[in-house]
């Protein structure tokens, strides 16, 4: 009886993901510095696009971040015109961050980055396959009840 074989750390999914996520990151970071942004700024231009106004804490809440940082994201978003602070109607404690066309615009140029970097790390597969992965990718993120 032969007894199975160790399968390696670089074979598994986890490790493969993790380090491709880490390779993907740090390239689509560089890109998005030249917009005057970070990683977790695209994360909130996105939120509220999707999400329309929220108040900061709720953005807080949504990104699993302190709302401090949630402040100094949102006065550097304003800075570069992407959002602007409205007090909440409802509630004149609070204010609501909204996404402006300039931060429409910047969220546009992200994607185009991302899109123009999934051509880069995908050049080597033909179409169908390129398609599977994406739906695959998809699925998994839908399961782990991230944006698909």
């Amino acid at each position: 009886m032969n007894a199975a074989q160790p399968v390696s750390l670089t074979a598994t999914v986890s490790f493969r993901l993790g380090t491709i996520g880490t390779l993907t990151t740090n390239r689509f970071t560089e890109r998005i510095e030249t917009f005057g942004l970070k990683l977790k700024d695209v994360g909130l231009l996105h939120l509220l696009q999707d999400g329309g106004p929220a108040s900061q804490l709720e953005v807080a809440r949504l990104l699993g971040v302190a709302p401090s940082l949630v402040v100094a994201m949102a006065d550097r978003l304003e800075v570069l015109g992407a959002v602007r602070r409205l007090r909440d109607p409802g509630d004149r404690r609070r204010q609501q961050l909204v996404l402006t066309e300039q931060g429409h615009e910047l969220l546009g140029r992200c994607t185009t980055a991302a899109q123009e970097l999934d051509a880069e790390l995908t050049a080597e597969l033909d179409e169908p396959t390129r398609q599977a992965l994406n739906a695959v990718l998809g699925t998994l993120a839908a399961s782990l009840g991230l944006p698909h």
